[in-house]
Formats: structure tokens, sequence, C-alpha cells
């Protein structure tokens, strides 16, 4: 049957609702918005349904947008009685579900553009002729007080007008809400009577309720109805000096911003970009901001002006008094700005730091402000060099702030570069009101009330950031914890400050107040996982992983969509799988009007695979040549290699957390539904002969997240990837059991289920993991008896082999034989023909044709193993192999016993975990154990081997 086209827009707190379809082919027959806010907190449930009114069926594409700062948290579609859940992933795991699709010929939307203020993401349905689809989508923010006021901002553009279309705010705050306000183009006009208001001492509400004829009345509605912002302004009182601290079921949260103090006296310099770059209307803009900006500095502030190009040109070359005469001649030289040249960021930062370092003053607050469009170009041009020497410079004395002025500059580097100096970064769009922005970012920096914040929570413990650099007028600090064994009375908030020459201490008796919010522990984890992605920025190495490690597993445990997770929307039989991603501020400008982009598995956006390799550059000094036996006299083939290209930019943005908890503190027999899909394999625990019992090897990591989910009462349901990967797992024994032949368990992933069967093999099996008849691409793997895999073998035609163990890869094509050790740190290549090889780190890829196979070295010295994962799956439906196998098809038919149906066999199982070993470190998975030839449909000796 013909699809047409429906699509359907929604915009979450700035929210737009656009269709496309002419009149009465469907139907938004009821469109909710219901925002939540408690201690600051906003919970946002958008709610749309719509009917399909045509006599066919239509694809309706579901568009959202959320606030930035917004992590998604749930996503669902009710269809035909049916309800299908968003499962929030790990990001690569996540992608390798969209990777498996898009191998099978199936088209995966990513969708992950950038605005001001807006994420976007799509995904869409087909809805049968007169059927009704709901959407529902639920965001958490913590709101972020700017001068003096939170904002919620909802842009309504439906494209229609709507029977039923409602907008509920409700804000409960126990510090007392000192006003509410509402604004924008949605209240104004005939719309204003639609919106009633109520303000309690400690509550208030927002209702938004709009007729029909309302929403055609508006400024810029008519026939197609709203379009325009309603914009909801508060803020709460600010009675104790300490601030509001709330405690909630072993949790606290302590907003503080005390406002009857006086204002400090400022140091600030201006560090402006004039290279050509800035050339036209941004360097015309940035006068125009810089003017401004110099109008509102107060007579007893300090300051200094420098621009760059290839060299550094001041104003003055240190601090002078903001006095009317001084003023009025930086303006000026502001006025006179002119674009040319280089962008030398380094040796103008280190210029703004002098000044400030050599002109100290007792009882004032200095700043450091970067503006730039580029990435540097003369002078210094590595950015670990930049990053070294600023932090030298500034050495923790004042904050640095970096603007990004467009596109063209690569923001993590400002991102950073503010991070590691207590700064933040902010991107300057390039519109009409840039100047506006600049300013309006001064503004919130412009008057320091405190600085050398420290924030003291005697009996609290797993706190969020304490020390804080300066505190300015209308800002806030948010400061969240755990109650130390949970003891309210032994729990004290302090505050140490500076105040001009002053030293302070925010202290009161009984200022902490217990609290029935729930939102409280989850304003903890918010501003946890927030300040761990900053902090992940500024570091390298374990520490880095580490970072990553805790960012992941509360991310799962939240469910909050990340930069380190994704949400898979599981739809309908047949129809594609789509991931939802948390984009980063890299990268251009978005679409004037969304659109859905399709992503390769190798990370570009449309195609079909990785992106052409660059030319072949390098050395080969890591590499051990020697010519095959018996061909000695045979010409060998040269290998280059080249520098490092990942090409699956997505897979790297997350690890799991390696951390080690003893096998008592999970109680087999208590099944737990883990916050965790990727592909599955890995080891968990065994215990061998040789095994003392209850021994915790090297490798076997239990992410804690599984002990926090066993104690939850409302487990997370997890949907699996749709292509098979292995998992290595030995089962607990009991210390007074006898020794028992190691076994390595497979996870084999299941259509629409969210748990994977898992069966086990003898640990000294050689299997047959991948065979594909039409290109002659052969490989098997032998077990080790203990953990993993301790050599796979790739065959493909008569003289290409490629052998990876413990020691590292070699790769043979009948002439010339090349080994790559794993201690090698670059990356190194090999090509022979249509087949390449990649050692990078602790992983080799090896792509032949259309099939990729990654094969991942883990452990230390002593205790390696090899796991194989198949990236890409070949399309010859003839492939066979452990790793070819296809998803299991099973239903629940248990009734006293565990029991399931796969195809027509019905098979008593146990619940049982896992973990998955195709990422490094593991990711635990539950999963149904069943006999080995019940899962594989076929015998086991089907898949095993007498050499490899």
């Amino acid at each position: 049957m013909e699809r047409t086209a429906l699509q359907v827009s929604i915009f979450g707190l700035l929210l737009a609702f656009g269709i496309t379809q002419p009149k009465n082919d469907w139907d938004i027959y009821n469109f909710h918005i219901n925002c939540t806010v408690s201690s600051r907190y906003a919970t946002t449930i958008i709610t749309s349904r719509v009917v399909n009114r045509k006599d066919e069926s239509q694809e309706i594409e579901f568009h959202v947008r959320i606030p930035k700062n917004a992590f998604i948290t749930k996503f669902r579609m009710l269809i035909d009685g049916q309800m299908y859940d968003g499962v929030v992933k790990a990001k690569e795991a996540a992608q390798q579900q969209y990777s498996d699709a898009v191998s099978r010929g199936e088209s995966a939307g990513i969708v992950s553009s950038v605005g001001r203020t807006l994420e976007e993401f799509k995904t869409s349905v087909t809805v049968a002729p007169l059927k009704k689809v709901t959407f529902e989508l639920t965001y958490e923010e913590l709101l972020k007080r700017t001068l003096g006021k939170y904002e919620l901002l909802i842009h309504a553009q439906p494209m229609q007008p709507v029977q039923d279309f409602k907008v509920d705010v409700n804000i409960q705050e126990n510090a007392g809400i000192s006003f509410i306000d509402v604004k924008g183009g949605l209240s104004t006009g005939a719309l204003a009577d639609a919106i009633t208001k109520t303000h309690s001492d400690q509550q208030a509400t927002v209702n938004f309720y709009p007729t029909v004829e309302q929403q055609k009345s508006c400024e810029n509605c008519g026939e197609a109805g709203m379009n325009g912002d309603l914009v909801i302004v508060y803020d709460v009182n600010r009675g104790q000096s300490l601030g509001d601290v709330k405690t909630s079921s072993g949790y606290f949260v302590h907003h503080f911003a005390p406002s009857e103090l006086s204002r400090i006296p400022k140091n600030v310099v201006f560090v402006i970009d004039k290279s050509g770059s800035m050339h036209g209307k941004k360097i015309e803009q940035t006068r125009t901001a810089l003017i401004r900006i110099l109008n509102d500095l107060a007579e007893d502030d300090f300051f200094g002006l420098i621009t760059f190009d290839n060299g550094v040109s001041y104003w003055k070359r240190e601090l002078i008094q903001a006095t009317p005469k001084h003023v009025k001649s930086a303006k000026e030289f502001a006025g006179k700005i002119r674009a040319q040249g280089g962008t030398n960021i380094n040796d103008a930062l280190l210029e703004g730091s002098r000044m400030l370092n050599e002109n100290p003053r007792n009882g004032s607050a200095s700043i450091l402000m970067l503006l730039t469009d580029g990435d540097p170009t003369s002078g210094v041009t590595d950015l670990d060099t930049i990053y070294s020497n600023v932090m030298e410079a500034i050495q923790n004395k004042f904050p640095l702030y970096c603007l990004g002025f467009g596109f063209d500059v690569e923001f993590s580097f400002l991102e950073k570069l503010s991070l590691l100096n207590n700064g933040v970064a902010r991107r300057i769009y390039p519109d009409a009101d840039a100047d506006l922005q600049l300013k309006g970012f001064y503004d919130e920096v412009a008057t320091p009330l405190l600085t050398d914040v420290v924030m003291i929570y005697i009996g609290g413990t797993n706190l969020t950031q304490t020390n804080f650099s300066q505190y300015y007028n209308g800002s806030e600090i948010v400061v969240a914890g755990q109650l130390t064994d949970n003891n309210i009375d032994a729990f004290i908030p302090r505050v140490l400050a500076n105040s001009k020459n002053l030293g302070i201490i925010f202290s009161e008796e009984g200022s902490t107040t217990k609290s029935t919010d729930s939102n409280i522990q989850r304003v903890w984890a918010y501003l946890t996982v927030k300040q761990l992605l900053e902090k992940e920025l500024q570091y390298s190495g374990d520490e880095k992983e580490r970072m990553k490690n805790e960012t992941l597993r509360l991310s799962l445990k939240y469910n909050f969509v990340t930069p380190l997770t994704s949400m898979v929307v599981t739809k309908p039989t047949k129809e594609k799988t789509e991931v939802l991603h948390k984009p980063s501020e890299e990268g251009p400008p978005p679409p004037e009007s969304p659109s859905l982009v399709l992503r390769s598995p190798g990370g570009g956006s449309g195609g079909r695979g990785p992106p052409a390799s660059p030319g072949l550059k390098g050395s080969m000094s890591k590499l051990q040549r020697r010519p095959v036996s018996g061909r000695s006299g045979l010409p060998g083939k040269r290998f280059r290699g080249i520098p490092y290209f990942r090409a699956t930019p997505d897979f790297h943005g997350y690890m799991n957390s390696p951390v080690v908890i003893a096998r008592e503190s999970i109680k087999e027999s208590e099944p737990v539904d883990l916050p965790r899909s990727p592909s599955l394999s890995g080891n968990f625990h065994f215990v061998s002969a040789t095994s003392p019992p209850g021994s915790m090897h090297p490798g076997d990591f239990m992410p804690s997240i599984a002990q926090d989910f066993i104690e939850q009462s409302e487990p997370v349901v997890i949907h699996l990837p749709r292509s098979p990967t292995l998992s290595g797992y030995f089962p607990f024994v009991p210390a007074t059991s006898p020794p028992v032949e190691p076994q390595i368990r497979f996870l084999l992933p299941a259509e629409n289920q969210s748990l994977p069967l898992c069966f086990d093999i003898t640990a000294s099996t050689a299997l047959r993991l991948l065979h594909v008849p039409s290109t002659g691409l052969s490989a098997n793997g032998a077990l080790d008896g203990k953990r993993g895999f301790r050599v796979i073998v790739v065959h493909f035609n008569p003289d290409i082999t490629i052998t990876v163990n413990k020691y590292g890869v070699t790769a043979n094509d009948g002439q010339v034989e090349q080994m790559i050790p794993w201690q090698a740190g670059q990356e190194e290549r090999v090509i022979f023909g249509s087949v390449t090889v990649i050692k990078r780190n602790l992983e080799v890829d090896i792509t032949v044709g259309e099939t990729r196979l990654i094969i991942l070295h883990h452990g230390s010295a002593g205790e390696e193993f090899l796991w194989p994962v198949l990236r890409q799956r070949p399309s010859d439906d003839n492939a066979g192999g452990i790793l070819a196998q296809k998803p299991a098809v099973y239903e629940d038919v248990s009734t006293h016993f565990l029991k399931l149906k796969i195809k027509d066999q019905e098979v008593i199982v146990s619940r049982t975990m896992a973990a998955d070993y195709s990422f490094s470190p593991a990711v635990i998975m539950p999963c149904w154990l069943t006999p080995a030839e019940s899962a594989l449909q076929s015998q086991l000796s089907d898949f095993t081997v007498l050499s490899i």
C-alpha cells in the first residue's frame, strides 16, 4: 500500500509541532505539555495523540527539540494498544544495533544537530488506516538561575489548530516563590485570555488552554494555528543567607544565592581576535558589543584591552581604571579594530594573564575573557602546549571565559581551555543579534559578589562540585550529595567565601529541611553526570577512563541520554530501528529545517561504510618482517603504517565501569534487570579446578550499578541488538561444590525480546566463528580453556591468512609475513588487495569487502585472551558460524517453571548473568540459559572444527 508522509514535530519546553499533509488526512486531536518543577528541577512530559484519517497507511514523523541542558529519560509510542518503549543504552551498544540494521540493508535514523538552545531528535512510525498513535516524551533538566530569574520557554508551532491543546506548568519551591510572570508572543492579544496563573507562597501554576479560535487569532497565527513563544519566569525567596538546604531519602541539595552582599570591584581583560576570518559582520558586531560593555564598567573597575592576529596589540600595556576619560579612549580604540592576519591565541592569553597578575588589587575579582572565531594558526599552535602555558600563567587565580564566534572554531578546545581555568565556554551564533549575545554573557559575570567560595558539608559524602572561584549577582551555586549513614542529625552545611577584604562564614542552625521531594536524588545524579562530563574533557589516561566509566554507570542507572549513551527506539516488527544521540557542540550549524540523518556504521552521514582512508604514510619501525618459509627468494610487499584514524568515531565515547564487587554481594537466585543493552559477550566470574572458590580474576568486572539495581523495586528492561555476539562466562559455584569443567557462555540476542538466550560450550573447543561461501572468507577460533579465545585465524582465498594471538597479529599473503605486536603504540595497517588489517591499541580491525571483524585483546600479562566481534555482517544468506547466527525468536510460555518456546520447541530455562567482552571492560547482562542445541537450532558439532 502506498504511504504518504505525515510529519509531527514537537519542541520540548522549546516546542514546535509541524504537519506537512493536506487537511483532513490526519488530526492532532490531543496535545499536552505537562511540566512539574521542584527544587528547580524540571520534569517535562509531552504527549501527542494523532489519528490517521486516510484509508491507507501513513508514516508519522515525530520530531523533538529539547533544551541543551536537558537529558531525555523516556520515550514511548502507543500503537494499536501496544506500547513501544525507547531504551537507553551505552552509546557504543546502540551504535552496534544501528550498524547491524544498516548492514542488513535497513534504513536507520540518527538525528543529532545543535542550535542555540535546542537539540533535535527524530523518529517515525507507520500508522494504519483510521488508527491512532500516541507519542510520549519525558526529559529532565536543572533550571539555571541567570540575572535573578529561572526561565521556562515554550515555542509552539502546531501548523494547525488543535482541539485539545494544553500546557500545564506546576512549580513547587519550599523556599517560597517570590514572583512568577508569563511573557512571550503567546501571552499577548486574544491568547492572553487563555492563560490562567495562580501563586501562593510555595506553589505556582500556569495553565495555557487556547481554544481553536484563539489559536487562529494571535500575532503570527492563522489557519495554520499558533506560532510563537510562551515564557514562564520566576524566582524564589532568599530569606536565609545560607540558602535553601533540603534532604530526602539520604540525599541533599543546597541552593546558595545570597543577595544582600556588596558588589566587588573587578579587574577584567578583554582578549579580542582580529584575525582575517573575523572580517565583515563578525568584527562589526564585536566592536558594537565591546563598546556597550565598556559603557557598563563601573568607575572602580580596572580593565585592559588586547587584540591579536599574528601578534598582540594593546590599548594599554597595563590595567587602567575605568574613568570616563579612559573608557572614552578605549571605545575609540575598539572602534578602529580591523580584521587581518592569523590567530595567535597563546601569546594573547599569556599577555592578558600577565596584565592581571602584575596589577593585583586587594578586595577585587579578576576575570580574563577571550573572544575568537578560529583555531590557533600562528605562534604556538599545539593545543596541549597552549593548555599548559595558560594554566601556568593563570595558576587558578582567576577564571578564563572563552567565547567562540561561529562554527569555524573547535569548540572542544575552548571548552577544555576554560574548564582547566575555572571558567566556561559559550558559543556566539553568527546571527543578527551576535552583539547582544556577547553583551548578554558579559552581563552574567559583570557583578562579582563573592570570591574563593568553598562549600563545606560535615556529614556529607559523594558531593558534587564544592569549590567556586567566583559567585555573581543574579546567579546561583547548587551542590548536591548524600548524607553519611543517612544521618541528618550529623549533617552540618557551611560556606566560606571572601567579600571584598572580608572573609565570610555562612552557617545557620536548623537550616536543613526534611523533604518528601523525590527529585533530590535525581538532582544529585544530574549534577554529577554534568560535572563528570566536564572533568572528563580535562583529563587523560586512567583518570579520564574512570570518569567515563562512572558517567556511563550513572547515565544508565538514571536513564539519562548523555554523550555516552543513546536511546534506541524500538518499533513494530519490520520497521526500522532508530537511535537518538545526545549531540555535542562541535560541528556546523543545524539546518534551518530539521532533517533525518542517515549515518553509516563508520559514523559518516548518508554513507554505507567508513570514509576512505588517507594515503598510506609512515614507517615500519614497529614491524617485524621476515620472508615466508620456503619463499625467501620472492619479493616482499611493503607495509606502511598511517597516522591513527578511527573508522567508527561514535564507538570511542564510552567505557563501562570497572568496579569489582565480591561474588557474595549478588544473590544468584534473585533475577536482576540491568539498564545496559549492548551487543552481548564477555566473562563474568568462574571457579575452576585450579581456582580457589570465590576468587576474582583480573578483568572480571561487575559494575556497581548491578547492586544498585538489585535494591530497586522496579527493574529496567532492556532491548538488545539485532545481531549475535559472544559472551564468555563461567557460572557461580558454591564453595562446597566439587570442581566443575570450565565452560564459556555464548549469548544470542533475541528478536523483540528484552533478554537474550545464552548457552555453554566446553572451554577447550575450537569453533567456526564465520564462514562466507560467496567470498571464501572464514574465521575460526580456539578457546583457551579458561576465559576466552587464545588464537583466532582468518582465511581469505588460498594465500591470505591473518592470525591473532596474545602476542599480536601476523598477516601473511603467501609472499611475506608481517607481525605487529600488541605493544605497538601507534596505529599500524596492512593491505592485501580487498583485505585491510588495522591494529590500533588493543584491537585488530579486519575488513574483507563488506564484512568487518573486530578482535579485542583483554587482560594483563599472563591472563590475556581474545574476543571476536562482528561489526558488519556479510550479505550472503548462506553465511555460517557462531557470529553469523540470526537473532533468536522465542516467546515466554512459563507456568510453574521458567519455560520458553523457541520456534516450535518448549525449553525449560533459568535466568543467569554474563558479561559483554565485545567492549572493554565488560558489561554485565542477564540472559535465559538454554541448551546450546535449542538456542542454535542445530547440533553444536555444526559449529566446531578440528583445526583452526
